[in-house]
């Protein structure tokens, strides 16, 4: 199972991020446009959106993408049934590795449930 506690390490990425978003304010604008541009609803709804976003996060191994998109998940009114669906095929596609990422998604999710929660 995961070693990390997500919601600390949004906090912590956050933090560090801090003084680069001030030192490259035009270029992390710009990231920031780029990021509201895709996931905006559009043809595809905002939630299946996310859900793509955390698979790619899974299959790229990234602890940080799992944390920010299982908690937009959270708030967008994902199921877990849903997130498990996906999560299947990260397994499939990825196999081993994406199944050990997969074990973090849920993880995070449910981080973040219970906090929503309380």
């Amino acid at each position: 199972m995961s070693t990390f506690e997500h919601l600390a390490l949004m906090k912590n990425i956050n933090a560090e991020l801090g003084p680069f978003r001030k030192s490259q304010s035009t270029a992390m604008q710009g990231f920031a446009a780029l990021a509201a541009a895709s996931m905006t609803a559009g043809l595809i709804d905002a939630k299946t959106k996310e859900l793509i976003a955390l698979a790619i996060g899974v299959s790229q191994h990234c602890s940080g993408c799992i944390a920010f998109h299982t908690k937009a998940l959270v708030k967008l009114g994902c199921s877990k049934d849903e997130l498990e669906e996906m999560l299947a095929i990260c397994v499939y596609m990825g196999g081993g590795p994406n199944l050990m990422y997969a074990a973090e998604a849920l993880k995070a999710f449910e981080a973040q449930q219970d906090k929503e929660s309380a």
